[in-house]
């Protein structure tokens, strides 16, 4: 238990994130842009946590910070949008932001209140993805497409984790278990695409064995689902798990951001 507490204390230090009050550049704003849509999943499997009451001052923690992160961003990415088509869409996140926060911080965690935190999380996930993948577009160099390919790894190993914790409510278990499966897949191809990018750096190199490593981890801590792995201790695994890796995953984010 207290070297899972550690490891946990790691991660969270890792994922205090160098979020700026404005955006430096385009990668900058891609690496922004697809740290919103992870922060969408992240802030439902903290709320999760809570409703099973594991893991709850990390979880607690987890939630607040990552609610005032993606205000920031949200604003800095809106003020920044070259296009009017962005500008549209950070609009309509702006919005579905506000009831998805609602719904996180109306009321108490309870699993009463779990399908409609999913249903939003979904909707801001979408527009925030929506964004990422505009900002993209408007970044002419491979740089850019390898930016969104890490970022979004972060947000798999969120989503996994919440789909873990929603399935044990249970809420819709089979489409969450679906879902797992199907990230899961994701989070190997993108990998390796990652690795065998001429882009790859000797140090992302180094970060991506690591992530690796954490992988290992985090895999073997969701395939317990499959045997019935509902016990606080399994669901707490998941949660410390998912940290450790998002902390990797950020940190080769970054560095594509920056080459």
């Amino acid at each position: 238990m207290r070297r899972r507490r550690l490891l946990l204390a790691t991660a969270l230090g890792g994922c205090a994130f160098a979020a700026r009050a404005e955006v430096a550049d385009l990668n900058d704003a891609i690496n922004q842009a697809g740290r919103q849509r992870m922060l969408s999943q992240r802030m439902g499997k903290a709320w999760l946590a809570l409703v099973h009451g594991v893991e709850t001052a990390n979880a607690q923690q987890v939630l607040d910070k990552s609610l005032a992160l993606f205000e920031r961003q949200l604003a800095a990415l809106k003020a920044y949008a070259p296009t009017p088509a962005i500008r549209a869409t950070y609009g309509e996140l702006e919005a579905a932001w506000g009831l998805y926060k609602a719904t996180l911080t109306g009321t108490a965690p309870a699993r009463d209140a779990a399908p409609a935190v999913l249903q939003a999380d979904a909707r801001v996930l979408a527009l925030a993805q929506q964004g990422t993948q505009q900002y993209e577009a408007t970044q002419s160099k491979p740089a850019g497409h390898l930016v969104n390919l890490a970022g979004r790894q972060r947000m798999l190993t969120q989503r996994m984790a919440k789909c873990y914790l929603a399935a044990a409510l249970p809420v819709d278990a089979a489409a969450a278990q679906a879902e797992i499966a199907k990230a899961r897949s994701e989070f190997a191809t993108a990998m390796a695409a990652l690795r065998t990018a001429p882009q790859a750096t000797p140090r992302i190199q180094q970060e991506l064995q690591l992530a690796d490593g954490q992988w290992v981890f985090f895999d073997a801590a969701l395939q317990r689902l499959q045997g019935g792995g509902t016990s606080a201790k399994q669901l707490g695994e998941v949660f410390v798990a998912s940290e450790n890796l998002l902390v990797v995953m950020d940190r080769v984010t970054g560095l594509y951001a920056a080459a």
